[in-house]
């Protein structure tokens, strides 16, 4: 596996405790829908936690920026994305921390025990078939575009690996929630709390932030609505605050 910096490729630095990103020039780049969900996601500092769908890994970086989690592993089945997220944890000394592995969601059960990991986190793709364009890129494709029954499959592993009262936290397009709250009901996944996401106080919602809990009761706790931007534009002081602006090194991920 190669270490150095390849000609499709960039280094971010994330401008969170020094910490850095191998992206593709072209292909799926992370966006704000994963700086979300790592600031939503309840885990605790000793959790162990598995990123469904890593790609590039972004996801178990934010969280050990934020000092949620211990031990991380990344399950990716593009093997471009599962080779970059090995070199950007080779990059910033974490492989001890997060393992990737380049494998399908579904066989899961193949690394992990029944009932032996801690939480669940996941960006997964957002499409319904035949309902969203596809990219010229395959590799953003199959990032963005659902496979059927790509998120029953994902519900599914989840559950099995899930200890009771483990949780699986994921970001999703708001117009979808019940379809998403019903499916992880029934892969028995109990919705328990959610958070619409605006882009403006004036414009409908376009992300939900949920998180579920295996064989919970049936009890919602909706979060107060998160805005995006003020009516001139600037982000709102909560997003602000979610970026770590002003707080570390008067920088931001950006949006």
């Amino acid at each position: 596996m190669e270490m150095g910096l390849k000609e499709d490729e960039t280094l971010e630095d994330l401008q969170l405790k020094g910490l850095v990103l191998l992206q593709k020039k072209q292909g799926f780049r992370f966006g704000m829908d994963a700086v979300l969900l790592a600031h939503f996601a309840a885990i605790r500092e000793q959790d162990t936690v598995v990123d469904f769908g890593t790609g590039n890994g972004i996801l178990p970086l934010l969280l050990i920026g934020r000092n949620k989690g211990t031990r991380f592993f990344g399950i990716e089945i593009q093997e471009t994305s599962a080779d970059l997220a090995r070199r950007t944890m080779m990059l910033n000394q974490l492989e001890d921390r997060v393992s990737i592995l380049h494998a399908d969601v579904g066989d899961a059960e193949q690394f992990f025990s029944p009932c032996s990991v801690d939480r669940i986190i996941c960006n997964p793709p957002y499409g319904q078939p035949g309902s969203t364009l596809r990219s010229p890129f395959s590799d953003r494709a199959i990032a963005r575009s659902q496979q059927q029954e790509t998120l029953r499959r994902f519900f599914t592993a989840g559950f099995r690996i899930l200890r009771g009262r483990g949780t699986f936290s994921l970001v999703y397009p708001a117009p979808q929630m019940l379809y998403v709250m019903e499916l992880l009901q029934a892969c028995h996944l109990e919705p328990k709390r959610f958070q619409l996401v605006y882009p403006s106080a004036d414009r409908p919602a376009n992300l939900v932030l949920l998180e579920a809990v295996k064989d919970a009761k049936p009890t919602l706790h909706p979060m107060r609505p998160m805005i995006i931007y003020e009516q001139n534009g600037d982000l709102t002081n909560e997003l602000k605050s979610v970026y770590h602006i002003g707080v570390e090194s008067g920088g931001s991920i950006r949006p």
